[in-house]
């Protein structure tokens, strides 16, 4: 007889070996077809029935008219420079050639001539960022860094060697480095000096317009056809008064003829008529303002961060071309770094953007190292190896010095909050306790702030 324990592991082997299964599934189901329907057996309809059709509703159509082309970048870019609902304010002095750091001006706000508006709006030196549209007409306040300004005009035309001053203008955000800019170029024009002056540093590095390889350059370099005969423009409208006074003096080998009674104005025209021929026109332009008994030159830059970078432009190689490589932009560093002076005198500046600025170590470096070089030339910052940096850049800016722009003093705001008040863009009486509360609380004066606290943020 066989014993008890052998059959209970006989037993339990048989149900370790049994197939386990579920007792229902789903799957099938889920994954099987949809059932057939069943056909119709009625048939289409009988003669003489309607059935009923229903149409996909179309689209709506757009019936609006569409802007002209470049009409919505003209809307972006207009700039109102008049309010006729704000109150002409009596008393506002202009500025003028003889008047640029006279004592009556110093901490004013004073009034920019019709001439001098024009000959700004030709050079894109208004922004739309900046409140002109608020105000009856294009005024601005004579800050200390204003008076600065004028201070290296006289002493440029003072200056028996031909002075050139190079100036990079640093600040906080909306500190008005664009408006400091504006006014230079304004003293300059009311000097009847020549200016040239590069609104945006961005529209030359990021690839929007034309570029080609200079001939006979080494190494490569690169003009920009269409720039330069838009800035040649600009420098015609702006500069006519003064460009018309004299006429070319040298033989420039241009691919057409000039006769020897062509005035630099119509010179100018002529560039910005034909940009295929923008590029020699333009050297030939600058041969001419660095004759001897040529009138000064400013040269300006606004966001000169943008060009301290490799650009979006391709080389034949497939490889970014350094911004400096750009004929255009080398031109202006040369200037800005002193390899090259200007013949009969001039400033030049260039001005960061606080906005809109690009990551450029080499830019930010250099201001320190200007700025500790001002207080004490010994004690200097050394630049950290562990970063990268554009070494071209580097170098182009090491001998270039800042001007910082700081916030307003307490009587400068009250002096531009007098001008809302005249202008009855703020509707409060202008006291101590009123200044004192605008000022601090727009970080010790930042004029942008302050203008926002005081005239934005209450109309």
């Amino acid at each position: 007889m066989p014993s008890i324990t052998a059959h209970a592991s006989m037993a339990s082997r048989n149900l370790l070996a049994a197939p386990r299964t579920a007792s229902f599934s789903t799957s099938c189901l889920r994954f099987a077809l949809p059932p057939k329907g069943k056909a119709s057996q009625a048939g289409p309809p009988a003669r003489g029935q309607k059935s009923l059709h229903l149409k996909k509703s179309a689209r709506p159509r757009d019936t609006g008219k569409r802007p002209a082309l470049g009409e919505r970048k003209m809307l972006r870019k207009r700039i109102v420079l008049s309010n006729t609902n704000a109150l002409e304010v009596h008393g506002m002095k202009d500025l003028n050639g003889k008047n640029l750091r006279a004592e009556a001006v110093k901490g004013a706000v004073v009034g920019l001539p019709e001439p001098v508006v024009d000959s700004l709006r030709a050079v894109e030196a208004f922004k739309t960022t900046q409140g002109w549209n608020m105000f009856r007409r294009p005024a601005t306040l004579m800050r200390k860094e204003s008076l600065q300004i004028a201070a290296f005009v006289d002493d440029v035309e003072a200056a028996v060697g031909k002075k050139t001053v190079r100036k990079i203008i640093v600040g906080d955000r909306a500190s008005g480095k664009s408006t400091l800019l504006l006014q230079g170029l304004a003293m300059a024009f009311l000097r009847n000096w020549v200016v040239i002056n590069i609104p945006e540093a961005k529209d030359l590095v990021i690839g929007h317009t034309e570029y080609a390889p200079l001939p006979g350059s080494n190494p490569t370099q690169y003009t920009q056809d269409a720039y330069t005969s838009n800035l040649l423009s600009q420098i015609a409208r702006s500069n006519s008064a003064v460009l018309s006074k004299y006429c070319i003096t040298t033989d420039h080998k241009l691919s057409i003829l000039l006769p020897p009674s062509t005035t630099l104005a119509k010179l100018a025209e002529l560039g910005a008529n034909t940009p295929e021929l923008s590029w020699p026109i333009f050297t030939a332009l600058w041969t001419e303002l660095t004759q001897p008994d040529r009138p000064p030159i400013m040269l300006a830059i606004d966001g000169v961060g943008h060009i301290m970078n490799n650009s979006a432009y391709l080389s034949a190689d497939a490889q970014l071309v350094h911004a400096h490589d750009l004929a255009l932009v080398r031109h202006f560093v040369d200037h800005l770094s002193g390899r090259t002076t200007l013949p009969n005198g001039g400033i030049v500046l260039a001005a960061t953007s606080g906005s809109n600025q690009p990551a450029s170590p080499a830019l930010e470096f250099s201001i320190q190292l200007a700025e500790a070089r001002a207080k004490n030339p010994i004690d200097l910052p050394n630049w950290n190896p562990y970063k990268t940096v554009d070494q071209r850049s580097l170098q182009s800016l090491k001998d270039v010095d800042v001007l910082k722009l700081n916030g307003l003093s307490k009587e400068e705001a009250r002096a531009i909050m007098e001008y809302y008040a005249a202008s009855g863009m703020l509707r409060r009486t202008v006291d101590e306790r009123l200044v004192s509360e605008t000022w601090t609380l727009a970080g010790n004066g930042n004029i942008g702030e302050l203008e926002k606290g005081s005239v934005r943020l209450r109309m």
